[in-house]
């Protein structure tokens, strides 16, 4: 044997790891493989990176080692050389309503950094990106695209619903408990069933808040097979699911299917609609946005709205309903919704997906392959049809006016009609209005104003299910609203209007109201206004100072210093298109 055929594992010239796998001068690194018992036959073979957040913080994340060990099982087994790596997740709900969730949205730019990072230090042929966390989510499909690695999306699934009094409850009903019991409404003994009941095993929020819309949304854009979203975190269907990315990892490597061949601005189109029928988070405008910034996709916050109008909102899932995740995956995911929408040519069929088939191809595939039930067979009383859905366009509005002449988003839950003029209460932070509401103070007709919680002012866009929740508690659902610079959970209900742009740090306007103004929220009209002229505003703005940065060092205070306004996805990534 010569040396040269000695050293030469005979893999593709193309592929990323030949760099650190091929020739006599690799001894070393091959020697380093070897350590950790790789062969010469894995060598040969594409190096498969399995990117996986799994932590003991989240019940999201917590069984994600057996959903990666199954993705790494079925890799090895059709050829490819299977690397799991690790990354952070932060739990959005143990953080909520504290300090320590002005890191959530930062932990999305932090796990695309690092698996960005990763992926091109250790020379990796193609991904599997694993999510189970809120902002597992986006950041792992960030990476994906900023890499453009052949890569395959894979969602850890969702939690089963809990049982109390005989009906299903998610941590949503243990928030909103909160704020009943601060009222009186709830006494200890049932706060203390809710919340031994709620959450009942593994797996993120179960109802289409923020985690259950972005898995959603990854098979919509085409980044993760349809189907793969809804199989909950402890069924045997999920590990199905981690077999067959683990499977198609090598397949898009052995294909050359790159992120950059499937993403175009109809899959973004078809994500935003999938988003507006089932009610979706107002967090997925975000991450949206930002995912579309990373492809050099042109998409820009006023297409939500315009895409909401013309689609209709036809599942009805908690927060707005009552029904969960697995209600939708009994009756076969999220396929039934997007062929729904693909008869009434609401979205693109001829989309790429990740798998080689078009979104069309794709329900052929799963209607002949896989039993995806006829539409016929189908009945469930969360479940509408186009022709006759739950409200006559999506859950998604996009508020403009003299608040918000950046744009701000409210998930409408609640009467697609609804109209609001009250007086503002105005709050720097979170804290000081959750003080507010669970002492009693809050008044039918009160605008509440959270500001400064903005990308830059937070930093980090703080979620507030904790003061919404107590708000909707308390019995305010309907006639309290709450507009921020922050963001909202995907399991806040009500008129909540978030990411206010531009942010009070910057100048925004939000950051000129004074307590008593009066504010006008119109959704038929979509205005977000205060009653003071502009002449009024802009001598406010002259008295106006830039508030300090509220962290000096520290990761809060670099990402805090690089994230952009919410209207383009609060993106921190230097390389993609910023206002």
């Amino acid at each position: 044997m010569s040396s040269d055929d000695r050293f030469d594992h005979g893999k593709d010239e193309r592929l990323q790891s030949s760099e650190v796998t091929e020739g006599a001068e690799k001894a070393p690194h091959r020697a380093m493989f070897r350590a950790m018992g790789f062969d010469d036959e894995d060598l040969s073979s594409p190096m498969i990176g399995v990117a996986n957040p799994a932590a003991d913080i989240t019940p999201c994340n917590v069984h994600l080692d057996d959903v990666a060990d199954s993705a790494l099982e079925s890799a090895d087994t059709a050829g490819g050389m299977p690397i799991e790596f690790g990354t952070i997740t932060i739990s959005d709900a143990i953080s909520m309503g504290t300090e320590g969730m002005k890191a959530s949205l930062i932990s999305r730019e932090l796990i695309a950094d690092s698996v960005e990072l990763v992926s091109f230090g250790e020379r990796m042929d193609g991904l599997v990106t694993i999510g189970g966390c809120d902002k597992n989510m986006p950041g792992m499909m960030m990476a994906a695209i900023r890499t453009d690695l052949p890569s395959v999306f894979l969602y850890g699934g969702s939690i089963m619903p809990g049982e109390h009094e005989g009906r299903d409850v998610t941590i949503v009903q243990v928030f909103e408990g909160v704020g009943a019991y601060g009222t009186g409404e709830m006494d200890a003994e049932e706060l203390d069933e809710l919340e031994r009941s709620a959450c009942p095993g593994a797996g993120s929020c179960g109802g289409m808040f923020t985690a259950n819309t972005m898995a959603s949304v990854s098979e919509a854009l085409g980044l993760a097979p349809l189907g793969s979203a809804s199989p909950p975190a402890e069924d045997e269907e999920r590990y199905d699911v981690a077999e067959r990315a683990g499977e198609l990892a090598v397949e898009v490597v052995e294909a050359d299917r790159r992120p950059s061949d499937i993403l175009t601005r109809e899959s973004f189109e078809n994500a935003i609609a999938l988003q507006t029928a089932i009610g979706g988070s107002t967090n997925g405008v975000l991450h949206l946005l930002a995912l579309a910034r990373e492809a050099g996709i042109d998409l820009e916050i006023e297409d939500f709205d315009e895409i909401s109008r013309r689609t209709p909102k036809i599942a009805d899932l908690q927060p707005g309903g009552n029904s969960v995740m697995n209600d939708l995956h009994e009756l076969g995911g999220v396929p039934i919704v997007v062929r729904r929408l693909l008869e009434a040519d609401l979205i693109h069929g001829d989309a790429m997906t990740v798998t080689g088939r078009t979104i069309a191809e794709e329900i052929e595939h799963l209607e002949a392959e896989r039993g995806l039930p006829a539409d016929e067979e189908i009945e469930a009383d969360f479940l509408y049809t186009v022709d006759e859905p739950k409200q006559e366009e999506g859950a998604i509005k996009i508020l403009t006016g003299n608040l918000a002449p950046g744009g701000a988003v409210l998930k409408a839950t609640g009467e697609d009609q609804f109209h609001h003029e009250g007086p503002a209460r105005i709050f720097e932070t979170e804290e000081e209005a959750m003080r507010y509401v669970q002492e009693g103070d809050i008044e039918s007709g009160d605008v509440i104003v959270i500001r400064n919680e903005g990308p830059q002012g937070g930093p980090g866009m703080r979620e507030m299910l904790g003061v919404t929740a107590a708000v909707v508690g308390a019995g305010h659902e309907d006639d309290v609203a709450l507009i921020t610079d922050g963001r909202f959970s995907g399991a806040t209900r009500g008129p909540m209007i978030g990411h206010v742009a531009p942010e009070a740090a910057v100048g925004g306007p939000i950051g000129l109201l004074e307590d008593g103004d009066e504010v006008t929220i119109d959704i038929p009209e979509r205005t977000l206004a205060v009653d003071a002229s502009d002449e009024e505003l802009e001598t406010r703005r002259e008295e106006w100072d830039q508030p300090e940065p509220a962290y000096d060092a520290g990761v809060l205070a670099k990402y805090g210093r690089d994230f952009d306004s919410a209207s383009n996805g609060a993106v921190t990534n230097p390389g993609v298109k910023r206002e």
